[in-house]
């Protein structure tokens, strides 16, 4: 559009509109009666426009300016272009701020924004959930009115503190959050929060880990160590106390290798984020080969193993992790059932896929520990677990070898009655022969 303008030629229109009246005005003997007429009509016709401009400016609700023509119609039409632009220029804005608040709430972090004065200027829903605020509700609030954490406050209103903190959740007590202070312009400070809970609590049992691993292998070590302190002095030995020794050092030997064996089979496991689930594995057979194996062990406590597998249910998966799944529950089973005790070994269809189970029926497992039996090193009872060799990492196993099979172990128990532990393979990975 050519631009327009109001110039001389609107000046010149209006001398000219006069001219002309004051002509006409002398035909009839009065020119300037004509001529102030003209400009009278002059002043009514922009006074019109004015009031127009006006209502249109305070009332008027439309985008589109009044119509007009001359100089008033290039007023208008100057208005309509800056609306135009000024429409233009809000639509960017939105976008701009559209996109800002998308990228805000994709964030992997809660972020909150605050005044110097520790009111709350913005947050996303993640940082809501968190900090369990209310938006909009609780803008322009003070955060330490709102978070009554006595830490939590020193740290926001201390000037000289670490600008890292963590403390639990106001909105779940039982969940951890680090909260990490940065400037953001000279009058608003940025609040970056983040769940830490999952982090410190692989942190734990990292550090439980390692002390565990530390005290499994110095039991074994130090009884080692103190009968080849008794081998220096071969006098001191009698036969009996030399059996003894190799009896027992054998056992400690054996204890460690096991323990060992284990950790390198659990590691396999975990490093191997995408096993190889294309093999066949006949089911039926490898619980017959697992079950022969663990008779021997069973028959000197008298034990009971019954195997019921459904012949030519066959799963697809890994088989060294699926062995070790099936041979430690039903070994466990095996090492924690009381003498004359019967274990139930199932294998069968269902909707859902194949299930496995195995049941016996020794003590039973009290409920606070059922949640936690599938952490590395955790025992139920440690001195009876370290009397049948146990070494507290065979759930674990269990656990991870079937979360590479999209199963989870489940488990049943009751005092005095029993304990099954079952888990369902998906029918995607199992099919009849």
């Amino acid at each position: 559009m050519r631009e327009r303008s109001i110039g001389w030629g609107t000046l010149g229109t209006v001398l000219l509109m006069l001219a002309v009246a004051a002509l006409f005005g002398l035909l009839f003997d009065a020119p300037g009666v004509l001529a102030g007429c003209t400009a009278l009509g002059l002043l009514v016709w922009h006074y019109r426009h004015m009031k127009r401009l006006s209502s249109y400016l305070w009332r008027d609700k439309r985008f589109a300016p009044p119509a007009g023509s001359g100089s008033w119609g290039v007023i208008y039409d100057g208005l309509y272009r800056l609306q135009q632009r000024n429409r233009r220029r809000r639509k960017d804005l939105a976008r701009l701020l559209k996109r800002f608040r998308r990228g805000a709430e994709a964030l992997p972090d809660g972020a909150v924004v605050i005044r110097k004065d520790r009111s709350i200027v913005w947050s996303n829903q993640l940082a809501q959930r968190l900090l369990g605020l209310r938006w909009p509700e609780d803008a322009g609030q003070r955060i330490d009115n709102l978070i009554r954490n006595p830490e939590f406050i020193e740290y926001i209103n201390s000037k000289d503190g670490p600008d890292l903190m963590v403390f639990p959740s106001p909105a779940e007590p039982m969940r951890m959050i680090e909260f990490r202070r940065m400037p953001y312009d000279k009058k608003q400070i940025l609040l970056v929060v983040r769940d830490v809970t999952q982090w410190l609590r692989l942190e734990q049992m990292r550090r439980d880990f390692v002390a565990n691993v530390s005290h499994e292998l110095r039991t074994p070590l130090t009884v080692v160590q103190g009968y080849i302190e008794m081998l220096e002095d071969p006098q001191t030995m009698s036969p009996e106390m030399w059996k003894k020794a190799q009896s027992m050092m054998l056992e400690q030997t054996h204890r460690m290798d096991s323990l060992v064996s284990q950790l390198l089979t659990l590691s396999k496991i975990e490093a191997n984020d995408r096993p190889d689930t294309s093999h066949d594995i006949d089911v039926p057979e490898l619980l017959a080969v697992i079950a022969k194996e663990a008779t021997a062990l069973a028959d000197e406590h008298k034990l009971s193993i019954q195997l019921n597998a459904e012949p030519g249910l066959i799963m697809r998966g890994d088989l060294m992790q699926m062995r070790s799944a099936f041979s430690n529950l039903i070994f466990n089973a095996v090492h924690y059932t009381p003498d004359g005790g019967q274990i139930d070994v199932l294998w069968q269809s269902t909707p859902t896929g194949a299930k496995f189970s195995v049941t016996d029926d020794g003590d039973g497992i009290a409920p606070k520990h059922l949640a936690r039996l599938t952490e590395r090193f955790y025992r139920v009872d440690k001195a009876r677990s370290r009397k049948t060799g146990g070494s507290g990492l065979g759930l674990a196993i269990v656990k991870h070898a079937l979360s590479h099979h999209d199963s989870s172990l489940d488990i049943e128990s009751e005092l005095t009655v029993g304990t099954t532990f079952s888990f369902v393979i998906p029918a995607s990975l199992t099919f009849k022969k």
